[in-house]
């Protein structure tokens, strides 16, 4: 008779334990739907701060047992990349190339910071697997991270299988700090080719190229940078610079006097919507 209770009480606190258990699993998938939800509107990148916090990233299932990440969505395969930005208004887009640096990188995002403004940054991954904290930062801030490759290559020089592989690589270390895929693309050097536009639309990538080109890799000088940006400025426009690549003392200093110039004369500088 003891046993035969033993037995029923042994019974009843496993159900309870896998009660508690099955509501405590229904919390966190409610909770991460509420997240997803509510982070699909912003105009911005992820509000990835919460999600990379030490005490939240540490509670994460292992990659082996949590969800599968969801398969980007494809899209049509473009002929040519987008130069422009569209919509009403004094709209333009700042883009920056081959980062993140932690030398010049911070001081670009400070800038931003100071004027409320977000901005893209096309990063390579070997700068970004370095650098995720950069990445996590550019989330939390609301700019939006793009995939420029891993090593910077010559597209048009490599076969197909060598631009996936680049492309793949930078994506995985950009959605493990950033948090998401990234959903737009840039080829180095802007040399396209029909393999990157298939691969980058498979991958659930547009292809963004750029109307004023600074050239600032050349360290042509800060006045210099300042006059291109400021000469090009037009509705529509996208901006290119680099915060990394070389000695980009000269783009910080040129940023903190064309970006409140540009505001000032009445330019709206945006990114374009998250699609869902």
């Amino acid at each position: 008779m003891q046993k035969d209770q033993l037995f029923t009480r042994r019974r009843m606190l496993l159900a309870g334990a896998a009660a508690v258990g099955a509501a405590g699993t229904a919390g966190v998938v409610l909770a991460g739907g509420e997240e997803t939800a509510g982070t699909a509107a912003p105009v911005s990148g992820p509000q990835a701060q919460q999600a990379l916090k030490p005490s939240a990233f540490r509670l994460q299932p292992l990659t082996g047992y949590g969800p599968p990440r969801a398969a980007p969505r494809k899209l049509e395969v473009r002929e040519e990349p987008i130069l422009r930005v569209s919509g009403r208004g004094r709209r333009m887009v700042l883009t920056f190339d081959d980062g993140p640096n932690p030398e010049y990188t911070p001081h670009i995002l400070d800038t931003l910071a100071k004027y409320d403004v977000r901005a893209m940054f096309f990063v390579c991954g070997e700068m970004a697997v370095d650098n995720k904290e950069l990445l996590a930062r550019m989330a939390a801030e609301g700019h939006v991270v793009g995939n420029h490759t891993w090593t910077h290559p010559l597209l048009t020089t490599l076969d197909r299988g060598e631009i996936r592989a680049e492309m793949e690589s930078t994506t995985e270390v950009i959605e493990d700090a950033y948090g998401e895929r990234p959903q737009w693309f840039r080829a180095p050097y802007g040399a396209w080719n029909r393999a990157a536009f298939q691969l980058g639309a498979e991958m659930g990538m547009e292809p963004m190229a750029w109307t004023v080109d600074t050239t600032d890799w050349e360290e042509p000088g800060t006045s210099t940078i300042v006059d291109r940006v400021e000469g090009g400025a037009a509705p529509g426009v996208v901006v290119l610079s680099h915060d990394a690549g070389g000695d980009r003392s000269q783009t910080v200093r040129a940023i903190r006097e064309w970006l409140p110039y540009l505001i000032d004369s009445g330019y709206h500088l945006t990114v374009p919507r998250r699609r869902t």
